[in-house]
């Protein structure tokens, strides 16, 4: 440890690139600290992807109470219990809260309760004391904002949709990425009357056309109401509930109204001007592809930064960080080719490029598309597609781009993500036998692409 140092190395946020970052820099000998203000496990574990998924799972039951009909089950007196759900949900969070604060304990890891405030480029102030490090890693995560205009003090962001006291009969999602077709989902498959509300064109910006189209399809044979095209205007009291004015005149009444419509990363009152730590335009920290802020002893890695805000992403960055800082091994983290997974109903799983990037970036590319009813649904008489697409570039034949829309599609994606980092050219696809009956086969089956869309002359 360098002379006049309380620690090597202070990380101020607990979520899961600041915890895994201390625990493996303090296995390196390192002397490290830990500042967090709310609760270990940060947004995945404590308001994010872990309790969503428990709530996802519980929504998919109304779906297989049906479905079991069609293959002899008769289930009677089934019925829900939203207090119940909450309540063990809330369980499982404190266990893993205390799973990650004992991994930190036995890791050797000083921890710290507490608001962390840098003071300059070594010392941070935590609570009221002040403590001087050599360097100092910043994880410290985002949080959800709400649209502007009026009355949105009325609504509620994914935080609160963790605690409702009660499931509502009828809700209104107002967004149209991965967390508010989660959770209308969520809503809708626990048996409340969902609107979901987007002021694009189409759900899931960013995603692959096809994703989009056959998700949104599947939302609305699901029974959302889904409108595109459309904003809130205003939202104001009424009764018990809330009424939303729309841009199209229309005037909506329902329970709760529930925004997801974006998020900012939290880097408020953290005392980066103080640190000389530069800033993007919507707060994120900058920082180079080894993490690095525009200080050489300060990193940030995790949705603090605005890169890909995904857990696993902020964890390979935080073993990114030790390699390079603590292990003599310098690297830094690849960013292409990160799988993703959308948990709606269906679920969406994708990794790659999609078409549009991928003609983009390659010209001529081969589209394997198929469409087909599960063989689960033969029985069951659910009218629920699966979709999946593969995206190969025509020169090399090298796999550059994996989607799924239906069951499973994130588990199926998992390991079509390895191929497609490796290198995976369609002729190594095709030459993998596939396993059957499962849907997981086509990918290893499609054998004709798609025609190619004709290209229109120049107007």
């Amino acid at each position: 440890m360098a002379s006049g140092n309380d620690f090597d190395l202070i990380v101020v946020g607990g979520g899961s690139g600041g915890v895994r970052a201390a625990r493996m820099a303090a296995g390196t000998g390192a002397r490290v600290a830990i500042a967090e203000e709310y609760r270990y496990g940060g947004t995945c574990v404590i308001r994010g992807c872990v309790p969503k998924k428990l709530l996802s799972y519980a929504a998919h039951f109304r779906e297989d109470f049906e479905d079991a009909a069609g293959f002899g089950w008769t289930v009677e007196g089934a019925r829900f219990d939203w207090a119940r759900l909450i309540a063990d949900k809330d369980k499982e969070i404190d266990r893993l809260e205390g799973i990650y604060e004992r991994l930190l304990k036995d890791a050797g890891v000083t921890s710290y309760r507490g608001h962390a405030r840098l003071l300059d480029t070594h010392r941070v102030e935590i609570g009221d004391q002040v403590f001087r490090a050599e360097t100092i890693l910043i994880a410290t995560g985002g949080h959800p904002i709400f649209p502007p205009g009026h009355g949105w003090d009325l609504g509620i962001s994914s935080n609160e949709a963790f605690h409702l006291k009660s499931l509502p009969g009828r809700v209104a999602v107002y967004g149209g990425g991965y967390i508010a077709v989660e959770f209308a989902s969520i809503f809708n498959g626990m048996g409340a009357e969902v609107t979901q509300i987007y002021r694009g064109p189409q759900i899931l910006r960013g995603f692959d056309d096809d994703v989009r189209d056959t998700l949104a399809g599947e939302l609305v044979t699901k029974g959302i109401d889904l409108r595109v095209e459309t904003m809130i205007d205003r939202l104001e009291k009424h009764g018990d509930g809330v009424r939303l004015h729309l841009s199209d005149g229309e005037i909506l009444e329902v329970d709760v109204v529930m925004a997801a419509t974006g998020r900012r990363p939290n880097t408020e009152n953290l005392g980066l001007a103080a640190a000389g730590v530069a800033v993007g335009e919507k707060g994120e920290i900058k920082v180079d592809a080894y993490s690095r802020t525009s200080q050489k002893n300060i990193y940030a890695i995790g949705d603090v930064t605005d890169r890909l805000a995904l857990t696993p992403v902020a964890i390979q960055e935080a073993m990114a960080f030790v390699d390079t800082v603590y292990r003599g091994t310098p690297r830094s983290m690849d960013h292409s080719d990160v799988p993703t997974a959308v948990f709606s109903m269906p679920t969406v799983s994708t990794v790659g490029l999609t078409e549009l990037q991928a003609r983009q970036a390659y010209g001529d590319v081969d589209i394997y598309r198929s469409t087909f009813r599960p063989l689960k649904h033969t029985l069951s008489g659910r009218d629920e597609k699966t979709m999946m697409k593969l995206i190969v570039d025509r020169a090399t034949q090298k796999v550059v781009g994996a989607h799924m829309v239906g069951l499973d599609a994130p588990e199926i994606i998992q390991g079509v993500g390895i191929a497609i980092k490796a290198g995976a050219t369609k002729q190594i696809f095709d030459a993998t036998v596939g396993i059957h009956p499962t849907a997981a086969e086509e990918f290893v089956t499609m054998r004709e692409p798609v025609a190619q869309p004709v290209k229109k002359a120049a107007e």
